[in-house]
């Protein structure tokens, strides 16, 4: 699977899928959806927009990846995660169809979760791709609204080695006459998906970063841009297929992500004296972001847990990151994860203040026992170092 092995497991087409779909009787046909692109911010742009669509009254299915402690967190309804039963079910009833055809993880769980979605007969769901755009398996449906959340440097191998290729596999989302919200800034990007939208003649929204956003219970000041987005994303939906959804379920949706949707990681507090928190950043363009907020804080000592997956440029992640901190570093517990001694290299070469450690709940632990009640930890640099932290 490719969450933990990597790129060996990634298929590009979407022959399997629409293969599964039709073997499913083409589930992802019985709701209507939102489909979410980009680089970083598409999962919490996700959790938003389910989160206000639960506070408007409908029923919202939710699929996002990676997840970070339960294989049930990648499919839920209204919060609640997949049951157990509907899994073994699933795979029980179809497991001759899926070896036989050799299915990847993504592709059987892209279709349970639309077979789950029609079963229970969600009013809409807010479908998040897994790797890309064109070629991920999500990439089936026809939404109502298609939302690209930003571009940057991230799965070179797969999408493409310049933000202009990766922007052509995100812009992979963008279906005929369908809208498209475009959250990028950049604007030889921004031309890039506006050209792709006139192609498929699909009304074209640009985000307005001075859209003052309001308020999220979802931590950092970053969120304020995945709010902008989910905010137009909304306004679009409502505007173009009927969906209603009042000012004020708008702002108690988005000050309730956490609650409604089990959101967790993206910069969480877990504790206070000393603060410990916990995000998932693990590419350039979260590390930065991440870095920025860091700027923000007020704390004695600067306290980083860390860990890698091996098919990361650790150089350029190091490079943005503060060298004034103390580090503790740890192998995640992933066949991906990068082994210690070569993480360490990077550290030495970085000529970081740094501590290893056989784990990554050891290396938090020793981050506390040095660090002042004044002081602040922060856990990084991959999903997985988070999830086994949380």
């Amino acid at each position: 699977m490719y969450q933990r092995v990597g790129k060996a497991a990634y298929k590009a087409n979407l022959d399997n899928t629409i293969l599964l779909d039709n073997h499913l009787g083409n589930p992802h046909l019985y709701f209507p959806s939102i489909h979410v692109a980009g680089t970083n911010g598409k999962g919490s742009t996700c959790h938003m927009i389910a989160s206000v669509l639960q506070e408007a009254g409908y029923k919202v299915g939710l699929y996002t990846s990676p997840h970070l402690k339960d294989f049930r967190e990648r499919i839920r309804i209204n919060g609640s995660v997949i049951s157990e039963d509907f899994v073994i079910d699933f795979v029980s009833n179809h497991k001759t169809f899926f070896e036989n055809n050799q299915l990847s993880f993504f592709e059987m769980t892209v279709g349970m979760a639309f077979q789950y979605f029609k079963e229970q007969e969600v009013d809409i769901a807010v479908i998040e791709t897994g790797l890309g755009g064109r070629l991920d398996s999500t990439n089936i449906i026809t939404p109502l609204v298609s939302v690209i959340t930003n571009i940057d440097k991230d799965h070179v191998a797969m999408l493409g080695n310049t933000l202009i290729d990766i922007a052509g596999e995100k812009a992979g989302i963008i279906k005929r006459k369908v809208p498209v919200i475009i959250g990028e800034r950049r604007v030889v990007l921004r031309d890039r998906f506006r050209e792709s939208a006139m192609k498929k003649k699909s009304p074209y929204h640009q985000v307005n970063y001075r859209l003052k956003p309001f308020a999220t219970d979802l931590k950092g000041d970053y969120q304020k841009y995945n709010v902008r987005v989910a905010q137009t994303a909304l306004n679009v939906l409502e505007q173009s297929s009927g969906f209603e959804i009042s000012l004020s379920q708008l702002k108690i949706g988005l000050l309730n992500v956490v609650s409604n949707t089990g959101l967790r990681g993206r910069y969480e507090l877990l504790q206070d004296q000393p603060r410990v928190i916990v995000e998932t950043a693990h590419n350039k363009a979260g590390i930065k972001t991440l870095v920025k907020q860091l700027k923000l804080e007020e704390f004695k000592q600067l306290h980083i847990v860390m860990g890698m997956v091996s098919d990361k440029d650790v150089d350029q992640v190091l490079s943005l990151m503060p060298n004034n901190a103390s580090y503790y570093i740890a192998k995640p517990n992933v066949i991906r994860g990068m082994e210690i001694d070569v993480l360490s290299s990077f550290f030495k070469k970085h000529q970081f203040n740094f501590k290893k450690f056989n784990s990554i709940s050891e290396a938090l632990n020793g981050a506390k026992s040095l660090a002042h009640k004044d002081d602040l930890i922060v856990v990084t640099g991959s999903v997985f170092v988070v999830a086994e932290i949380i």
